[in-house]
């Protein structure tokens, strides 16, 4: 991880969201609550679980000196306890919080130096567990694991009739020709 890849990341986990929440508009109520046997069982409960991720890793990094300007930005979202604790009751909702975690998220990108790559974050885990990991790594990490759960999102979303379009990371790319 660079941190100029943590910036394309950050606007590439923007973008994505966008689109998969304008997506999801389309479907009922009925079909983002309906169980499809995905991990997370619905669509609204996969979007919920990625949020809930996200804060729960906003949440630890700001902790980390140098980024500890961010920790006031991150008051006001709940610290959830368990992955599949629920912090939205409606899509509108999910997809506002969606919204300003993501803008943290662009912010958070744009401190992010190549010292701070380096550097050790020391947290719990949710299982209480005390973790001392490589900053650069827990990024990388991060940002993979909201693409690993967008493409399941993706993916129920197909089945219920509603593409995506193109989701490649590919599409922000610049073209230097």
């Amino acid at each position: 991880m660079t941190s100029s890849l943590c910036t394309l990341m950050a606007e590439y986990n923007r973008w994505m969201n966008l689109r998969l929440y304008e997506a999801a508009a389309k479907l009922s109520e009925a079909q983002l609550f309906e169980d499809r046997g995905a991990f997370f069982g619905s669509l609204f409960d996969t979007l919920n679980h990625i949020a809930v991720a996200d804060l729960i890793w906003l949440h630890r990094f700001v902790q980390l000196p140098g980024l500890t300007g961010i920790s006031s930005l991150m008051t006001e979202f709940p610290s959830p306890t368990s992955l599949r604790e629920r912090v939205a009751h409606s899509l509108p909702e999910l997809r506002e919080l969606r919204t300003r975690l993501d803008e943290i998220i662009v912010e958070l990108a744009g401190r992010v130096t190549e010292q701070h790559l380096a550097e050790t974050l020391r947290y719990g885990n949710t299982a209480g567990q005390k973790q001392a990991k490589n900053f650069g790594l827990l990024l990388q990490h991060f940002f993979n694991h909201q693409t690993h759960h967008r493409g399941q999102a993706t993916t129920l979303l197909f089945q219920a009739g509603v593409d995506v379009g193109v989701t490649d990371l590919n599409a922000l790319i610049a073209n230097e020709v």
